[in-house]
């Protein structure tokens, strides 16, 4: 079992927010906003666990989306945020754990019904793409959200356990 070690308050400096223990991954091209969301999270009182990579030096994002996914699964981060160049990558890496549902999203409604329809654990995104306010207004409504249930828990459920 990894362990991440987190940094932060455990105690949320915002009345709209949960102090959560957050995990963040991303690869070289999305480094700085890796940084700048990890801030941003222990800004809003969460404990944050930042994964690596910590330069800009190339890496391979399968490595930080299997780290991210493997304490997500085991309980140790509430949440993860998964980063690359596109977001696209990393979160088909988090994903291969049957545990975590991660959504690739772009803007704050996406990230919404990532938590609300399909109950996501981890959010991605992509630092070529989506911009640091895009990101934290993306990043704010995924933690707002909740699992909506009723129709959807089964299909969830069927996202952990396939049966095919």
């Amino acid at each position: 079992m990894l362990r991440a070690p987190f940094i932060g308050r455990a105690e949320s400096n915002s009345s709209r927010i949960t102090a959560l223990r957050i995990a963040i991954a991303s690869d070289h091209a999305a480094v700085d906003l890796k940084a700048t969301l990890r801030e941003y999270l222990i800004e809003l009182g969460h404990d944050v666990a930042d994964l690596g990579p910590e330069t800009a030096d190339r890496v391979d994002y399968p490595d930080f989306g299997y780290r991210l996914a493997s304490v997500v699964a085991d309980g140790t981060a509430h949440l993860g945020v998964a980063l690359c160049g596109s977001g696209i990558g990393i979160s088909i890496a988090v994903n291969r754990n049957p545990a975590c549902r991660c959504a690739r999203v772009s803007d704050p409604y996406s990230a919404t019904l990532a938590r609300e329809h399909n109950d996501a654990n981890v959010i991605a995104m992509g630092a070529r793409l989506t911009g640091d306010d895009m990101a934290k207004a993306c990043l704010d409504a995924f933690l707002a959200g909740k699992f909506a249930g009723g129709r959807h828990g089964p299909r969830v459920e069927k996202l952990t356990h396939p049966s095919c």
